[in-house]
């Protein structure tokens, strides 16, 4: 501001034309020529004029090295996500776009599938609420609450841009050592994440909850390239009351998946979730598991075929689930029953808030839309007081199981 100040003096001294007198008297010439008759025009605020111009260069010349050395005019470069909504306004999103917006097209699409089916096994519409991030991205968040079929679900889309600061970095190498070489790390990384969650919590007990999640993440180059990238997701399921039938077609569903891109993937996948979605403090798992993955990055496989293998991951669900939805919603259920479910609701609740990372990640990221990081929870739960199922009873069948997780293909 301060540089402004001599422009403003100098134009302030300007904005008034100055009047010049261009009528001439005769004058008499003070030597020889005053006796000789003769006359010259005299200007006679000329000299004013040049003492003003000449004050107004020195203080522009001034100004111009101020603002040069000084003060130079920034040009700054454009953010990550700047640079995406160029391209994608100029060039759309093809098999040749960068993964990060061939994802977030592909979860988009896949979260209006996933709601069009769940729509169609309750009859009650979603609220849909669009919304966006001040540093880059934002979402679509998909609920349905108290509906005939599921007392509550939601089906979210997140898109965020963001700067990752040192520490960050450092800590998050460990997982990723090609985030930034060791005698070179810098003091910032832009990145972005795009991905799915889903959890859908049924009003009839003995209809599973169901939890999803699919999500890819990379820092980005200073020239908006692709650095540092990985995958994570799966897939769980949550009984309150356990048939094993549902068990084995939820886990052979997401087996043919696996088997399909990398026979390992399964055995590795099912025994990585069974140990994250563990309740420490209860010694007992969330639910009966699915497949859990995170970190997959170019050491297990490339880019392609990761993305390749999590898409057929995710267009599996809505078939693999709703089969088991169309078999239990309608089945009869008693109070006790009921009061059973809202317990191992308690249960859920628990692990999301006080061990699942997610959540955690979601809070602690500014600008963070907590609506929707904690859509996951259900509407009702129960807490009762040193509360122990019944001996050899359905309940007490399926804590063991959540004890000792069982093979289930």
């Amino acid at each position: 501001m301060a540089s402004r100040r001599p422009t403003l003096r100098l134009f302030a001294q300007c904005k008034t034309k100055p009047q010049f007198n261009y009528t001439w008297t005769p004058r008499r010439a003070a030597s020889s020529f005053q006796s000789s008759g003769s006359a010259r025009p005299a200007f006679s605020n000329s000299r004013n004029y040049l003492t003003l111009a000449a004050a107004g260069l020195a203080v522009a010349t001034t100004l111009s090295y101020k603002m040069t050395v000084e003060d130079p005019i920034r040009c700054d470069t454009p953010t990550l996500a700047e640079r995406d909504q160029q391209t994608k306004r100029e060039k759309g999103v093809t098999d040749a776009s960068p993964m990060r917006l061939r994802m977030e097209k592909f979860v988009k699409e896949q979260q209006k599938e996933i709601v069009r089916a769940l729509e169609e096994a309750d009859g009650t519409p979603f609220r849909v609420d669009e919304w966006q991030r001040k540093e880059g991205g934002g979402g679509i968040t998909c609920v349905l609450q108290d509906g005939k079929v599921f007392e509550k679900a939601g089906v979210g889309v997140s898109v965020v841009y963001g700067t990752l600061p040192k520490p960050a970095i450092i800590k998050m190498r460990a997982n990723h050592k090609n985030l930034a070489q060791d005698d070179n790390i810098p003091d910032s990384l832009e990145f972005f994440a795009a991905g799915l969650s889903l959890i859908v919590h049924p009003k009839n007990p003995m209809a599973p909850t169901v939890h999803l999640n699919y999500r890819y993440f990379e820092t980005a180059n200073p020239d908006g390239s692709s650095g540092a990238w990985w995958f994570g997701g799966g897939s769980d399921l949550t009984p309150s009351y356990l048939f094993d039938e549902d068990a084995i077609h939820f886990h052979k569903s997401l087996k043919e998946v696996c088997d399909a891109h990398d026979k390992e993937y399964y055995p590795r996948f099912k025994k990585w979730c069974d140990e994250y979605f563990y309740n420490k403090h209860r010694g007992e798992s969330r639910g009966i598991g699915g497949i859990f993955f995170d970190d997959l990055d170019e050491t297990v496989s490339d880019k392609e075929n990761t993305f390749a293998f999590v898409q057929d991951a995710l267009k599996s669900f809505a078939p693999n689930y709703i089969s088991i939805i169309n078999k239990r919603k309608d089945m009869p259920f008693t109070e006790k029953e009921k009061q059973w479910q809202q317990i191992r609701r308690g249960k859920y609740v628990e692990f999301n808030l006080v061990h699942d990372r997610g959540t955690a990640f979601g809070l602690n990221t500014p600008g963070a839309r907590v609506e929707s990081i904690l859509m996951s929870l259900p509407l009702t739960a129960r807490w009762e007081y040193m509360y122990e199922p019944e001996p050899k009873s359905r309940e007490a069948r399926l804590v063991e199981v959540l004890k000792n997780p069982k093979e289930w293909v």
